[in-house]
């Protein structure tokens, strides 16, 4: 079993910001993508990424829900 981190429970209510350093910190070899709760997204598992869906009409743009590797 991997030991590498799969999610980020501890950043949902952290500026997206923040969030993406502490994933990137993590875990260098995934893609992060900032997306803007309720956008529309291609559907599908992907090892290699992890999506940060966040408040864009919160002037801290918070993190909304956990983000994970898919």
């Amino acid at each position: 079993m991997s030991s590498e981190k799969t999610s980020w429970p501890e950043v949902v209510g952290w500026p997206a910001s923040a969030a993406v350093t502490q994933i990137n910190s993590d875990r260098p070899d995934v893609a992060i993508e900032v997306v803007p709760a309720g956008t529309n997204v291609a559907p599908g598992y992907n090892a290699s990424r992890v999506r940060v869906y966040f408040d864009a009409g919160d002037a801290t743009g918070p993190v909304l829900y956990t983000p994970v590797v898919g």
